[in-house]
């Protein structure tokens, strides 16, 4: 099982200060721990990492800073549900050093196929990079048809993979079976992760993987070498994170800036809609990875 940008990615948080403003020096020490701990690759400026509240200046600084910090692929969530806007944000992103884009479905206008259609064909014609298609009915309110994945990756070289939250492994699994060779399936949604490596996906795009990155390297390497029962195991032993990272009360990304904070990184509130976290979800931080146990990562020390 091979994966163009790895098998374990996270769609990182962004980090605010006190006074709710981006901190890009956070966002670098943030990153380089999520490496250490397990990720292979990094998305930045996606859903977790509050896109809709972020500036296009930021956004870009934010790239910028991600991709000088370090090595491994990033990639840019430089989508919108607005096509000239997400053209201007994958150019941006290939000027700053971005690894790939990621396009994600046009929210609240929900456009019929074609629109969606034309909207990430233009897209992955303004840039020379991989763009990943996003495709998250629940937040976007449309579903990218597999007919539409399946012209776009068999007529648009470099759309590449999609980043499937969708929640259904069968429309998944056929997919894949028919998809061109190359074209790679990343699991969007934690809970869904192990049942779709079974159908064919090469890796995941999540959220727990902040603080379950280790493990998820775990789960796949068994998966990969048949090891199946030992899959499930760990995947089981991540369950309550996946639980943990989003709900009605407390949605994501809340419940991973309180994770982070627990384990000593500044990364601050969400800016509002989202935030501010409501009191006792970083007690609940506390008690996931107290259930982790030996396998929860060793918290941070900052100074200054």
């Amino acid at each position: 099982m091979t994966a163009r940008f790895g098998a374990v990615l996270t769609a990182m948080v962004t980090p605010f200060d006190e006074d709710g403003r981006l901190d890009l020096d956070a966002a670098a020490r943030l990153a380089k721990w999520l490496v250490d701990n397990g990720n292979d690759g990094l998305v930045v400026a996606g859903t977790t990492g509050e896109a809709p509240v972020l500036t296009d200046e930021e956004k870009a600084d934010l790239w910028r800073a991600v991709v000088e910090a370090v090595t491994v692929p990033v990639i840019a969530g430089a989508g919108s549900n607005d096509t000239a806007h997400s053209i201007e944000g994958a150019k941006v992103a290939e000027q700053v050093g971005a690894a790939g884009v990621l396009a994600v479905t046009p929210y609240y206008n929900r456009p019929s196929q074609a629109g969606l259609e034309g909207h990430f064909r233009a897209v992955a014609e303004a840039t020379s990079l991989p763009v990943v298609l996003y495709d998250i009915p629940v937040r976007a309110g449309r579903k990218i048809e597999n007919e539409t994945i399946l012209r776009l990756a068999r007529e648009v070289p470099n759309v590449v993979a999609v980043k499937d939250a969708t929640g259904n492994p069968y429309s998944s699994a056929r997919l894949l079976a028919e998809a061109p060779a190359g074209f790679e399936l990343y699991s969007g949604d934690d809970g869904n992760t192990l049942p779709l490596l079974a159908v064919g996906a090469v890796g995941t795009v999540g959220v727990a993987t902040h603080w379950t990155g280790a493990l998820h390297q775990e789960m796949l390497a068994s998966f990969g070498k048949g090891d199946v029962e030992t899959a499930r195991r760990i995947n089981a032993r991540m369950l309550r994170s996946f639980v943990f990272e989003s709900s009605d009360a407390t949605p994501n990304p809340l419940p991973s800036k309180a994770m982070m904070r627990t384990l000593g990184h500044r990364v601050g509130e969400c800016r509002l809609p989202m935030g501010p976290a409501p009191a006792g979800l970083e007690d609940t931080a506390r008690a996931v990875l107290a259930e982790l146990g030996d396998d929860a990562p060793t918290p941070v020390d900052l100074v200054g």
